[in-house]
């Protein structure tokens, strides 16, 4: 019912505003602009990605800092190693990277030329959410990424580094493949990153008039099931790493709340003007001014 009255509200409220001027775009020149949006996002990712193959050896050192850490705490012998198990592994291993690191660096570009794209859509206070949307998405997802390579990788390669010891009379060595090593991060980084992202989506559900912070309020009792099932199917096993993305994926929700309290109160702030305005015009008119 609420999202109804909210829904209503914002249609009345739409109403007032002017029409985009490219709205008469025939669908042609649609396919023309997304032609040249996702050509640009396909040069960014490519100048990205021949970047970062640069330097490819300091990005993998980088991305194995948690394993190293993981490994001289839990007290193992010799160095942290990763090892190549066909010719071509370490070549490929390189590329997965620079590929990973690439759409990091065009990502940015991406959600721009994405958000530009439906733009002409929208209506003119709508627009205004071009680069809120972008620097927060961008933020939200490095941020959530970086939490889980800082804090969360150490955790999780310790839980598992713990299962390769000395055992009576025989040795269970960790000989970890360098492709599997970055598939397993690559995961959790996207894993991570893209929950970061749930006060983005919440507030884009909320301006499109499909959630108010009341129907997310009722529902955050089921989110923390939610979230500790998402944990659960996404992070390793051992229950730190679980808890250490379910806890900051509530905290985010909390967030969200507040984020649609704003949109919300924002609308229906705007609608009652609009009445307010519409009355006195009434009253005028009834007047004879």
């Amino acid at each position: 019912m609420a999202t109804a009255e909210v829904g209503a509200l914002s249609d009345k409220n739409e109403k007032k505003e002017p029409e985009s001027e490219e709205g008469s775009m025939t669908l042609w020149e649609h396919l023309e602009e997304l032609r040249g949006r996702i050509v640009r996002m396909l040069v960014a990712f490519l100048v990205g990605a021949i970047a970062c193959w640069i330097y490819r050896e300091e990005l993998l050192v980088w991305v194995t800092l948690p394993y190293q850490e993981a490994y001289r705490a839990g007290g193992h012998k010799g160095l942290p190693e990763l090892h190549s198990g066909t010719p071509g592994a370490a070549f490929f291993a390189y590329i997965h990277l620079s590929v990973l690191a690439g759409f990091l660096f065009a990502l940015p570009i991406v959600l721009y030329q994405l958000w530009a794209f439906v733009a002409p859509g929208l209506y003119s206070r709508e627009k205004k959410f071009t680069l809120p949307f972008v620097v927060s998405s961008c933020l939200l997802f490095i941020g959530g990424g970086y939490f889980g390579w800082k804090f969360a990788f150490p955790k999780a390669f310790a839980f598992l580094l713990q299962f390769n010891k000395e055992l009576p009379g025989m040795s269970l060595k960790d000989t970890w493949m360098i492709g599997d090593y970055l598939d397993f991060c690559t995961r959790l980084l996207l894993a991570f990153g893209a929950t970061a992202e749930l006060p983005v989506l919440a507030s884009f559900l909320a301006v499109a008039g499909l959630v108010t912070h009341h129907q997310l309020i009722k529902f955050f009792r089921y989110f923390v099931v939610v979230a500790f099932v998402i944990a659960a199917i996404i992070t390793p096993p051992d229950p730190m790493s679980q808890v250490m993305m379910a806890v900051p994926l509530i905290g985010l929700y909390g967030i969200s709340i507040l984020v649609v309290w704003g949109i919300t109160k924002g609308r229906e702030r705007r609608a009652a003007k609009a009445d307010k305005a519409d009355t006195e015009k009434a009253d005028k008119a009834d007047k004879g001014v």
